[in-house]
């Protein structure tokens, strides 16, 4: 991965796939953003709810981006930042994101307007768009 490259949340891939706002930031680093694997399987849930089949996730996956798996670096991160975002929301996924982003030394991109009020040391949170 390149210095400029995100740890990207599935509420940024969803914006890029749905056309949302904010998706034109996240195709700016999408050749050299990574997401981490539970990242990626909250997405092929969601496109999954969405009524799409097993072979149109398949394809809209084919975007360029590096899946990271997530393992016990992820892992000893996560009692810290539960205890550091639990009150502003976010999900497990969130903090896996967080997470993989720390482990990698790279920003977080997400759309989730809530993670604007996180504060972790040495770690850029990038927030695109406005999710609704």
């Amino acid at each position: 991965m390149s210095n400029r490259a995100s740890i990207l949340d599935a509420s940024a891939i969803l914006a890029l796939l749905n056309a949302e706002p904010g998706a034109e930031e996240v195709q700016e680093v999408i050749a050299t953003s990574a997401a981490s694997a539970v990242n990626l399987a909250e997405v092929v849930g969601k496109l999954a709810d969405y009524g799409m089949t097993e072979r149109t996730i398949q394809k809209a996956l084919r975007i360029g981006l590096d899946t990271l798996p997530f393992g016990p670096n992820e892992l000893k991160l996560m009692p810290q930042l539960r205890r550091g975002t639990k009150r502003h929301g976010l999900s497990l996924g969130d903090r896996c994101c967080l997470a993989t982003a720390m482990t990698h030394n790279r920003p977080a991109m997400t759309a989730d307007r809530a993670w604007a009020k996180i504060n972790i040391p040495g770690l850029k949170i990038t927030v695109i768009g406005e999710r609704h």
